[in-house]
């Protein structure tokens, strides 16, 4: 067995034939993992810097298969996915730079043969794409050819390096004679093998022998000094399409905060590679060498403050308890971790931080809590967020009138401030994800209740969402014509015929007439009991009937009670 660093010219050498065998899955990406990888070679293209695409194993093919035409064939036990993706990925930046010439001369042999051949799933489909000219999308409705067609469409030539990306694309490549056993060794790579932290990994970067007093005080007595306190930092919250712990989620942001320092000068191609969590751990050594002249104890110096202000902020648990009607941390908890908006986490850390008064820091969480709202109702993209309240840190804006100046300012369509008409125009039409209609809920309860309410505010993941005229209401509200009926279907997914209640009412329940649904029957609960009390729900339990006219009567009112709470 053979192991080493290759790159995507030492995988595809001009001579090798790559062979995906018969018995392997299908192709299967879709478009999440196709975003997320031309989104990978962008960041390539832009920070110039070495990426690591992950293993592949290759294993040298029976002697019984072997081709006279090419000088070596290999089987592909592992890498499938990204090496099918690579070459579509290269086609298509080829075919939308007039270059096919390139692609023949990066990926196909002698013979006149893509350099990956593809087992009997994906075969026809893949040669269809592979052969394809010129720059139309090619037809066809497999993985394969939506892949091509994705990238044709969504690559951007001033983005993407074709060079750039040939040199610093890498691969571990573990090349196998015909004699190993393929399903140990990748057996042992994909389930065996245990994997450090960024935590772990930078704890034996910070510390030896030679500073173990620094060891205490930077490192046990803030991350580990009970068990307590470890289990706060070795919590898991999803964040984007992965799980990562608090104390990963720390060191991300307290990076984040050291980088926009205008004194360190890090040049935009750095801040680039150290915005990547993938490269968390790679990111502060290559900052600490380039920024800090490899002194440790300048980083060490600032991060035990840093970490004693974010368990003084953050917490998941946060989404399990009652919040007040006040802006503060506890209602900025619910949209980090309840409605997954991490990228929040470095802007108010450092505003913790570094705000002048206890007052300035509400007012800018006040300022942040209804810009996020805001956002949501109109179904406005998060995609830009990080560059924002990098770009906040950066400029040094830390009281509430700087941050709105700064807001109103930007008139960037991905980062922009909605106004008050399309917030009102929202509640009567966004179909919003049900975790963010039940956010926008639960957050405009917990603000307009009464101080002295005759029921308790439970925590954010205590309530269900409920559509209180039912999605299946063909069965017990009557018939309407296709039109009023398609009318009535999207109007029950807007905010006006949604509740947050306590549990999930029985199915029989849920989907009864509007009188049923309200009392319930026998022992099985209705709104009346699982909405008691709310105040989002006031007068709309009275009703007799409920319909088209008084949802949009609902939405109109707490449209009303949303802009006075996120002015």
């Amino acid at each position: 067995m053979d192991a080493g660093k290759s790159t995507i010219s030492g995988v595809f050498n001009g001579s090798r034939l790559l062979e995906i065998p018969f018995y392997q899955r299908a192709y299967v990406w879709g478009e999440e993992q196709w975003e997320r990888f031309l989104g990978d070679m962008e960041f390539v293209t832009a920070s110039k810097r070495p990426y690591f695409l992950g293993s592949i194993i290759l294993k040298q093919a029976s002697s019984g298969n072997t081709w006279s035409e090419v000088s070596e064939v290999r089987t592909v036990i592992d890498g499938q996915q990204r090496l099918t993706t690579m070459v579509i990925f290269f086609k298509a930046l080829c075919a939308r730079i007039d270059a096919d010439r390139l692609f023949e001369r990066d990926f196909v042999l002698e013979t006149g043969e893509v350099a990956l051949r593809h087992g009997k799933y994906d075969r026809q489909d893949f040669e269809k794409v592979v052969s394809a000219t010129g720059c139309e999308p090619v037809e066809g409705s497999s993985s394969i050819v939506l892949a091509y067609n994705y990238f044709l469409k969504n690559i951007d030539p001033e983005k993407v390096d074709r060079n750039t990306i040939k040199s610093n694309v890498q691969f571990v490549c573990i090349d196998l004679t015909e004699g190993e056993d393929e399903q140990q060794i990748f057996d042992t790579i994909n389930s065996l093998g245990v994997r450090l932290t960024t935590a772990e990994l930078l704890k034996n970067y910070f510390f030896n022998r030679e500073n173990e007093q620094a060891f205490k005080e930077c490192w046990e007595d803030v991350f580990e000094p009970t068990a307590e306190k470890r289990e706060y930092w070795e919590q898991e919250v999803v964040t984007g399409r992965i799980k990562r712990t608090l104390v990963d989620l720390f060191f991300d942001a307290f990076l984040q905060i050291l980088v926009q320092d205008k004194k360190r000068g890090v040049t935009t191609e750095d801040k680039l590679f150290y915005s990547r969590t993938s490269n968390l751990f790679q990111s502060y050594k290559d900052f600490i060498g380039r920024y800090c002249n490899g002194d440790k104890d300048e980083i060490l110096d600032s991060m035990k403050a840093y970490a004693e202000v974010f368990e003084s902020t953050f917490d998941p648990g946060y989404c399990d308890a009652d919040i007040p009607s006040a802006p503060g941390v506890e209602r900025l908890n619910v949209l980090i971790f309840g409605l997954k908006n991490s990228t929040l986490i470095p802007y108010v850390l450092y505003v913790r931080k570094n705000a002048e008064s206890s007052g300035e820091e509400s007012e800018v969480f006040a300022l942040l809590e209804s810009y996020i709202v805001r956002r949501t109702l109109v179904q406005a993209t998060t995609k830009n967020y990080n560059r924002l309240f990098t770009s906040l840190i950066l400029n040094e804006v830390k009281d509430a009138e700087t941050l709105r100046k700064a807001l109103e300012a930007n008139e960037e369509a991905t980062t922009y401030m909605p106004g008050d008409d399309e917030v009102r125009r929202a509640f009567e039409e966004s179909c919003l994800y049900n975790l963010q209609s039940k956010g926008v809920l639960y957050l405009l309860e917990s603000a307009i209740r009464p101080g002295m309410s005759s029921t308790a505010l439970l925590g954010f993941n205590q309530y269900t969402l409920e559509h209180m005229m039912p999605k299946k209401w063909r069965n017990k509200w009557g018939a309407l014509d296709d039109e009023a009926a398609t009318r009535r279907d999207r109007k029950l997914l807007t905010l006006g015929n949604l509740a947050i209640i306590t549990h999930s009412l029985n199915a029989s329940i849920r989907d009864a007439d509007w009188p049923t649904k309200k009392q319930g029957k026998g022992y099985k609960d209705g709104l009346a009991l699982c909405a008691a009390g709310l105040a989002t729900m006031a007068g709309a339990l009275e009703k007799e009937s409920w319909d088209e006219g008084d949802i949009a009567d609902r939405a109109e009112w707490l449209a009303d009670k949303a802009l006075e709470v996120w002015r």
